[in-house]
């Protein structure tokens, strides 16, 4: 059983249908009973990192994230999910994260409003980035296992984390070179929806159950 933890904040049932889709057990929950019977943990997210992590804390699930990886279960992040793994975020006056990956994540370019245009971009880039993205891997990793290289992935986000090369495993170029997929001790993180990403984005989840077992 995958468990796809549902905090509130999240595209559950999208990422649910893609796992289904590639032979897994997702079970959308925040039941810590349920999570210490996964074989491996998903954490989506939609919005802003501080109201994610309000609600994360609530539900108890940083300590069930902590304790299912101490045990060497494998853990996903996808979009916000993935900033919620490191330390802290600068968004919306900033807030700590789970600290599991070291890093700030960071707006695309400066600090402003949804909708602004990134600071020196002669054509004129909006954010949020939303669409698709060559992403290129930085080093070998299962969960990239196949891809092609680059690869097209479908993102939507304003932040990205700053983050130091040890964790870096792909990044893509939005005005300026941003972090798309990261790794770390059991832990693995995507900017982008690999849920809504077709045949690539499968595969990459398929890799991940892979982890898993």
């Amino acid at each position: 059983m995958i468990a796809v933890l549902d905090y509130g904040m999240g595209n559950v049932r999208s990422v649910q249908k893609a796992l289904e889709h590639v032979g897994a057990e997702p079970e959308i929950t925040r039941d810590h009973g349920r999570i210490r019977t996964a074989a491996a943990l998903v954490l989506p997210g939609v919005g802003a990192f501080p109201k994610a992590m309000r609600a994360v804390r609530e539900h108890g699930l940083d300590s069930a994230i902590a304790e299912r990886l101490q045990a060497g279960v494998p853990v996903l992040g996808i979009c916000l999910g993935m900033q919620l793994l490191f330390e802290r975020s600068t968004e919306l006056g900033g807030a700590e994260g789970l600290g599991l990956l070291p890093g700030e994540v960071r707006a695309l370019q400066g600090d402003g409003p949804a909708g602004r245009t990134l600071r020196g971009d002669a054509h004129g880039l909006k954010v949020p980035h939303i669409g698709w993205n060559a992403v290129h891997w930085r080093r070998e990793s299962p969960l990239v296992e196949g891809l092609p290289d680059p690869a097209a992935f479908y993102h939507v986000h304003s932040f990205a984390p700053a983050a130091s090369s040890g964790v870096v495993l792909g990044t893509a170029d939005y005005g300026r070179e941003f972090v798309s997929a990261v790794q770390g001790d059991g832990v693995y993180g995507v900017q982008f929806h690999p849920e809504k990403s077709g045949p690539d984005g499968l595969r990459l989840l398929r890799n991940f159950i892979a982890l898993a077992e």
